[in-house]
C-alpha cells in the first residue's frame, strides 16, 4: 500500500514537472517573472521558455535569452528576438530591444513599457508612433512563445545585410 502511494506521488510529481517544462516554466523564466513582479510589473511581459536570464540590480539592466525568435499572442501579438534586453525600474521597462508589437498587420519595435497608474490596472506599450493601452491582467502569466519560421530565416545581425538590404552569403544563423 505504501509503495503504491509512493509510486503515485512520484508519477504525479513527474507529470507536473513535464507539464511545467512543456509550457516553458524554466528556472530562468521563474527568475525573470520574480524580477518583473519585484518591480511592480506583471510577470508575463516576457514569454515562457527563457533559457538564461541576467539582471544587474544596481543598474536595472537585464537580458533574457530564448531558444529562438518567437511570437506570443495576447490581445496583441508580440514578437521576441532570441535575446531581449532593457532597463527595468519601478513599474517600467525602458530602452527595450528585441520586442516588437503587431498593429494593423505591421510590426513596430516596442521602446518602453510602463504602468502610470497602478489602480487603473492598465499597462502602456510605447511603440514610437503610438502608445497602446492593455489591461494589466492580460500579462499576469508568461505566455507560450511559438517559434516563427519567418523570423528563423530573417537576418538577425546587421552585418548579414548589405547596404541595399540584401542578404550577404545566405541566411544568417544563430
Amino acid at each position: 500500500m505504501a509503495a503504491a502511494l509512493w509510486t503515485l506521488v512520484v508519477v504525479a510529481a513527474a507529470a507536473a514537472l513535464v507539464a511545467a517544462e512543456g509550457y516553458g516554466m524554466t528556472g530562468a523564466t521563474a527568475a525573470a517573472n520574480a524580477v518583473l513582479r519585484a518591480h511592480q510589473l506583471p510577470g508575463g511581459l516576457l514569454p515562457a521558455g527563457i533559457t538564461a536570464f541576467r539582471h544587474d540590480a544596481a543598474t536595472g539592466r537585464f537580458e533574457a535569452d530564448l531558444p529562438a525568435p518567437c511570437v506570443a499572442r495576447f490581445e496583441v501579438d508580440l514578437r521576441y528576438n532570441a535575446t531581449v534586453a532593457g532597463v527595468i525600474g519601478s513599474a517600467q521597462i525602458a530602452s527595450i530591444s528585441g520586442v516588437d508589437a503587431k498593429d494593423l498587420f505591421m510590426w513596430f519595435p516596442v521602446q518602453d513599457i510602463r504602468i502610470d497608474d497602478e489602480a487603473a490596472g492598465v499597462i502602456i506599450f510605447n511603440v514610437g508612433v503610438v502608445k497602446k493601452h492593455f489591461p494589466r491582467a492580460v500579462f499576469d502569466a508568461p505566455p507560450p512563445c511559438t517559434p516563427d519560421p519567418l523570423l528563423l530565416r530573417a537576418p538577425q545581425f546587421l552585418e548579414d545585410v548589405d547596404v541595399e538590404g540584401l542578404l550577404i552569403g545566405g541566411v544568417a544563423s544563430q
